[in-house]
């Protein structure tokens, strides 16, 4: 055996102890037949000792990088569509030769992949909540059609609110009349309507989803929102093919986004201890019967109300504080809630399926004052500093507003309960289309291509501006 195959030899066992792949061996007896060609010894003419000619073995190697190059590009293209994932990477917990991770049995989470979540059924749904935007006429005939095609060919039990019933417009038009009186009614605040519903229809803008979030405070069934809004960010379908489109939902053909929500407790300093000092109270209903526990899935706000002055309070972060806030307010919203009064206020956009909170300033008196994001895990607690010159008042998205007096604190944090929203396509595509088509993100004019600028690439730097537009 010659010198050079037995180097190929050699080449060919370390190779296939290492696992490495077909094409990857092709290669590596190439370039080893390379290299032994252009180290053999040669005589005094020139000529080398080895009897396989140099110019056949480059081009075999020419011709394996490019087999084995196009062969790994195609490789990592399948890999990356099989492995497409709204989650990160699995970190190592391993840094360097001695760094490592304390393992903790006890806090180890097993987390779905968001892309991965998707409705199914555990039985066949038979009630459905439809939920309409109110005073508005051009919703009433789509409520009509849906109502009938859930009644007459789903044969299901539709409940709708009892102030819908009384729009005269909607008693007027003949064709609700057969399915009226087949309409379940419920009236917010005293029906209790949580383990009755098994799917919920939104027809409207944004505030519909927001209702339904408001009246189901724990355990929220699936929604399916069609726009028929002024906005409608967070409603992906269109009415036109709604049979074939609930069809498919009621199949269990859908994506979800599960859209988090901050769960925002009020606690009362208005109880005094034997010694006349305050004592922090948790009652279920504030001042004026408001509630003092709320579910929000946009955002909750803080702010200084009808006062002329400057809100003062302070913010903790795990019962530490962070900063005082001198300003406006402060806005405190899930990543639903950041491309709503949030992004207004100059904070940025999270996708829904980021497990965050985010905390923006409402124009702090500040020039350093930036929005943050914090982990969805911790507690956040606003309170007015000591030395506020009036109280805060605090709005639920947008309801139920409460005032904050000295002694009284809000805590908030993330909710075990999320609104399970139905997609139209996908996560992605879904949030995407909604800030191109409601925000207009990113919009601008199309910078031109240098071949289009004749005048400019055929300017000197002697030319006047005068002269270009002459």
């Amino acid at each position: 055996m010659s010198a050079m195959a037995r180097d190929l030899q050699s080449v060919k066992e370390e190779v296939n102890s290492s696992n490495m792949q077909e094409p990857e061996l092709d290669l590596s007896q190439a370039v080893q037949a390379a290299s032994i060609c252009n180290d053999a010894p040669t005589r005094p003419d020139g000529v080398a000792v080895s009897s396989v000619p140099r110019k056949s073995i480059v081009a075999k190697l020419h011709e394996k990088m490019g087999t084995f190059s196009s062969r790994k590009i195609e490789e990592l293209k399948r890999d990356r569509r099989r492995t497409r994932s709204l989650n990160p990477p699995s970190q190592v917990d391993q840094f360097g030769p001695c760094g490592r991770i304390l393992k903790n049995s006890g806090m180890v989470m097993t987390v779905q992949d968001p892309a991965s979540q998707r409705l199914t059924w555990a039985k066949k749904p038979l009630t459905v909540l439809v939920i309409k935007k109110v005073r508005d006429g051009k919703v009433l005939p789509p409520f009509v059609q849906l109502t009938r095609w859930l009644v007459l060919e789903k044969s299901m039990l539709v409940f709708v609110e009892q102030s819908v019933l009384e729009d005269r417009a909607l008693l007027e038009d003949p064709d609700f009349h057969d399915v009226s009186g087949k309409l379940q009614t419920f009236r917010d605040g005293k029906d209790e309507l949580t383990d009755k519903i098994d799917f919920i229809i939104c027809l409207g803008g944004d505030g519909t989803l927001l209702y339904a979030s408001l009246l189901f405070q724990r355990s929220v069934p699936p929604v399916m929102a069609f726009h028929l809004g002024s906005l409608g960010f967070l409603t992906p379908f269109q009415f036109e093919n709604f049979e074939a489109q609930i069809t498919e939902v009621l199949e269990g053909n859908a994506a979800l986004t599960l859209r988090s929500r901050l769960e925002c407790i009020i606690e009362r300093g208005d109880g005094e201890d034997g010694d006349g000092e305050l004592v922090p109270r948790v009652t279920g209903r504030g001042r004026r019967g408001m509630p003092t526990s709320l579910l929000v899935l946009n955002e909750v706000v803080i702010d200084r109300g009808p006062s002329p002055y400057l809100s003062n309070i302070d913010l903790y972060l795990d019962g530490k504080l962070i900063t005082s806030v001198q300003g406006d307010g402060l806005i405190v919203s899930t990543p639903t809630g950041s491309t709503a009064y949030a992004v207004a206020a100059g904070a940025s956009m999270i996708h829904p399926s980021v497990p965050a909170i985010m905390v923006t300033p409402i124009c702090p008196h500040s020039l350093s004052f930036r929005p943050i994001v914090v982990p969805a895990g911790v507690e956040l607690k606003i309170a007015l500093n000591c030395d506020a010159r009036h109280t805060a008042h605090v709005s639920f998205d947008g309801h139920c507003p409460q005032e904050l007096r000295m002694g009284d604190s809000l805590r908030v944090t993330t909710s075990k309960y999320p609104v399970p929203s139905i997609c139209a396509a996908d996560q992605i595509t879904d949030w995407f289309a909604s800030l191109a088509e409601c925000l207009h993100w990113n919009v601008r004019k199309r910078q031109k291509h240098l071949d289009e600028l004749s005048d400019l690439t055929h300017s000197s730097s002697n030319d006047t501006l005068d002269s270009l537009d002459s």
